[in-house]
């Protein structure tokens, strides 16, 4: 308790910006005593807790204008600082220029050029699996470092190719991460992060940390993937398009259900509603990043439906993930694939085993033509799933055909 005491008087005696001996004459007045029995060395052992105040307590309590209870409360611990995305960038830069290289001239056309590429990129994968597009990706992008590295260019210029080497970190980082490499994933999210951040444009690197954040939190790292994907948020602050921090939300709904326990299924449901009210305030006169482009209202049902898959609570992801699946296009094989996984999930905790025999069926079938880890991962958990049910006719038949998955 004393240094509770001591703690709470050195704060209260600096927010008012007095000096210890202010302090001590202080008390003695409100103790009504002649003299200087209270001096400004007593005040000092007071606040080291090298001494105990007890009979001078009520009146060093009306001196600083508080009560005795104010004093005699436990200490606070302090909040840790808030993470920032610095926290998270690789060691070294490797996108310093080269010091003394004068290499050929580039110019805004070289910048749009690069630009349409990563689009493509962007779009090949909405249709195509990791497996499929890690070399082109991988290509794409030392070759926009290269560029960076070797090339001449005004800062504007340069600070342009920065925003697309960020870009296309990201979208070549979650390439890597659907094609299972999960290190090469991380190591070319922390160079989008550093590129987009000396560009300036706290927008993206919140995009890119949210998608590292989400690799981490699917892979064993979930403590690490909740403090990046808060770090995304904060970083971006409230000024952010709001097709961005409903994205940047959504990440950080799902770092809380991976994290696991019954406060981080309220967080996770907290910030989901943060993110459908973050996304009603999009309107057609605000401007987002081109590569917002799928953000939309159905992108957040799907996370909805599979946070509460994810909290065991298929009455209200059952009904989600059959309208999200409903309406989804078709030649997004990997996503369809995805989400019924969660669906199929979502029925055996329903205890209806055979139609979740029926829809991970299509899953496996599905996934058997997509070179994506995550597909592959996802075949795992629903066959796990469905042991429970090993006595049921269809479950039974689907896990002896499917076991070696």
């Amino acid at each position: 308790m004393t240094n509770a005491i001591g703690a709470h008087m050195r704060s209260l005696r600096e927010s008012r910006g007095w000096s210890q001996a202010r302090v001590a004459s202080e008390v003695c007045r409100a103790a009504g005593v002649i003299g200087d029995p209270v001096g400004r060395q007593e005040v000092s052992r007071w606040e080291r807790g090298a001494r105990t105040p007890r009979e001078w307590l009520p009146f060093i309590a009306a001196a600083l204008g508080v009560t005795m209870e104010v004093l005699r409360a436990p200490l606070v611990p302090p909040e840790p600082p808030l993470p920032t995305l610095a926290d998270f960038l690789p060691e070294g830069d490797p996108l310093s220029p080269l010091q003394g290289h004068s290499g050929r001239r580039i110019g805004m056309g070289t910048v749009d050029d690069l630009q349409q590429r990563v689009h493509g990129l962007r779009l090949a994968d909405d249709v195509l699996a990791g497996g499929d597009l890690i070399r082109p990706a991988l290509r794409e992008l030392r070759s926009a470092v290269k560029l960076y590295r070797e090339g001449s260019h005004t800062d504007e210029v340069g600070r342009q190719l920065l925003r697309q080497i960020g870009e296309l970190a990201q979208i070549a980082g979650w390439i890597a991460s659907d094609a299972g490499q999960h290190s090469e994933a991380e190591r070319i999210y922390r160079l989008g992060i550093s590129a987009a951040r000396q560009a300036e444009d706290h927008t993206l690197a919140g995009n890119i940390a949210g998608s590292l954040a989400y690799q981490l939190s699917n892979t064993g790292r979930e403590f690490e993937g909740l403090t990046l994907a808060h770090a995304a948020l904060n970083d971006a602050g409230p000024d952010a398009p709001p097709k961005a921090r409903a994205l940047y939300l959504d990440r950080v709904a799902w770092a809380h259900v991976q994290a696991g326990g019954v406060e981080n299924g309220r967080q996770a449901m907290r910030a989901l509603g943060e993110a459908g009210q973050a996304l009603s305030e999009d309107s057609a006169g605000t401007e987002s990043p081109a590569y917002l482009y799928w953000v939309d209202a159905g992108e957040l049902r799907v996370m909805e439906s599979r946070v509460y898959t994810e909290l065991r609570r298929p009455l209200r992801a059952v009904p989600l993930l059959r309208d999200v699946l409903g309406r989804y296009d078709a030649t997004h094989t990997r996503e369809v694939a995805l989400y019924s996984s969660w669906l199929a999930v979502a029925l055996a905790d329903a205890n209806e085993p055979e139609e979740a025999a029926a829809v991970a069926e299509r899953v496996i079938s599905l996934a058997s033509d997509i070179p994506s880890e995550r597909t592959a991962e996802r075949v795992r958990v629903i066959l796990a799933r469905l042991q429970e049910f090993a006595d049921v006719p269809e479950v039974a038949t689907l896990l002896a055909e499917h076991q070696a998955a």
